[in-house]
């Protein structure tokens, strides 16, 4: 959590997850502007003709969030993951939405590049996106939840590391693995809808 007291967001995190509603409107007020930063990251990898915004995107994941009844909070780390596979959600029926509207090979592109704006981002279906990691997630979860982490929430491989418990080197090259993975089966065609 960012802050001036480090301690006060797992203090708040534990106090919600025991069902102390000030506590769950505290812990976001403290932690808005990180989400905010986040989702605005997380969209910028989205099509430039996007239609949610950031502010959107983070009160569709706040709603979802607070859905959550009686979370066992560990840490800083697993907010972060619960709120990216909320992220991840909401932008899979925002695309799930708009293609109902029957628009024709219009999906939300993405990147799964990390090097975001230094190089043209890999354009990818976030419906096909979300298909693949639910594969990969039946052939090796770890890299699944590591993409997650990674691409929805804007860890880093330090704070995945952490949050995992396990090294670096180890998310290093799983992330990796599980990019290339991705890469192949997004661009090798084939229905993953």
């Amino acid at each position: 959590m960012t802050g001036p007291n480090p301690g006060a967001g797992t203090l708040l995190l534990q106090a919600w997850g025991r069902g102390d509603i000030q506590a769950r409107d505290d812990l976001f007020a403290l932690v808005h502007r990180d989400l905010r930063a986040r989702a605005a990251a997380c969209l910028r990898r989205e099509r430039r003709d996007h239609t949610l915004q950031p502010t959107a995107l983070i009160h569709e994941t706040y709603l979802r969030l607070v859905d959550q009844q009686r979370v066992d909070w560990q840490s800083r780390a697993h907010f972060l993951a619960i709120a990216a596979r909320m992220m991840r959600r909401v932008l899979v029926d925002h695309a799930r939405r708009r293609l109902a509207i029957k628009r024709p090979d219009h999906g939300l592109r993405v990147a799964l590049d990390d090097e975001v704006g230094r190089v043209a981002p890999v354009p990818c279906d976030v419906l096909a996106l979300h298909a693949a990691l639910e594969e990969l997630e039946r052939l090796d979860e770890r890299q699944a939840h590591i993409v997650e982490l990674r691409y929805f929430a804007g860890m880093s491989e330090d704070e995945i590391a952490t949050a995992l418990a396990v090294s670096r080197s180890s998310i290093t090259r799983e992330w990796q693995m599980a990019r290339a993975w991705l890469y192949r089966r997004l661009t090798t065609g084939g229905d993953v809808r």
